[in-house]
């Protein structure tokens, strides 16, 4: 992503550059989300002869960097910024919209504030043409936020893509609160290894409920993890100061298993 400024008026677009030949599929994922609040707006198309130029209103840093300086969020801040990526990802995967490259990177700032996020791009998107068939076979995302199923040889080539975005929602989620990934090794062989056997540890210094969402997002098995939807619905957001017993919500505490632990965010 570029930066660019409109010579005339002075005002200042985040610039998307991609082949010519690529610019209809880039734009389509965009169509179907334009207007969402949390999902970046294409404010112009420019159409040379070997590229297109996609533009964009500027941002103020994205959401890895942030945590990055940061080392770890505040849980309250945590859960409002990641309430605004829930949100994102539900409009996306209710559009018929599978992200694929779901990662912290992908979201950036609207405000010096740094308190709004947008999705910045839906380049690495698949359309669905039919809303009920998610199925992917395709292996792309970014290794430290990739599911279980991918990395399997027992699915057939085939896997959930809503379910997968929702596996990389619990990554990001948990290196919001922790401040490293659940998953991490410098060797990807290894990195594969700890991911498709899904044992992580989580901080009791998180809220009981914040720790139930994490291990309902991170589950191997992609039928059992949370949807965007469910996920929005989830205690944490909805009433996130009251017993976490009541609902169930610590149920399947016994899946935590130690790793070693894991340098911080590169």
């Amino acid at each position: 992503m570029y930066r660019s400024i409109n010579v005339q008026t002075q005002e200042e677009f985040s610039c998307k550059v991609i082949p010519i030949d690529r610019w209809q599929q880039a734009l389509a994922a965009h169509l179907r989300l334009d207007g969402h609040d949390h999902v970046n707006q294409v404010e112009e198309v420019l159409l040379g002869e070997s590229q297109c130029y996609i533009f964009f209103k500027r941002s103020y840093g994205d959401l890895h960097s942030y945590v990055r300086s940061k080392r770890r969020l505040r849980e309250s801040e945590a859960l409002s910024l990641f309430r605004q990526v829930a949100s994102a990802v539900h409009a996306c995967h209710n559009a018929g919209v599978v992200l694929r490259d779901l990662k912290l990177r992908k979201f950036v700032f609207e405000d010096p504030e740094r308190t709004r996020i947008k999705l910045e791009t839906l380049e690495d998107a698949v359309v669905l043409e039919d809303f009920d068939d998610d199925l992917l076979s395709d292996k792309h995302g970014c290794p430290a936020y990739v599911s279980p199923e991918i990395l399997s040889s027992s699915t057939s080539g085939r896997y959930s893509g809503r379910a997968a975005d929702c596996w990389s929602l619990g990554v990001m989620l948990y290196t919001l609160l922790v401040g490293r990934y659940p998953f991490h090794d410098g060797d990807p062989s290894i990195l594969f290894a700890k991911i498709r056997r899904g044992h992580f540890t989580v901080p009791e210094s998180l809220s009981p409920r914040a720790r139930c969402l994490v291990r309902s997002l991170l589950r191997r098995d992609p039928s059992e993890r949370l949807t965007a939807q469910e996920l929005l619905s989830h205690p944490w957001f909805t009433n996130p100061q009251s017993s976490p017993h009541r609902d169930g919500c610590l149920m399947r505490l016994d899946v935590d298993q130690t790793v070693p632990n894991c340098v911080a965010l590169d």
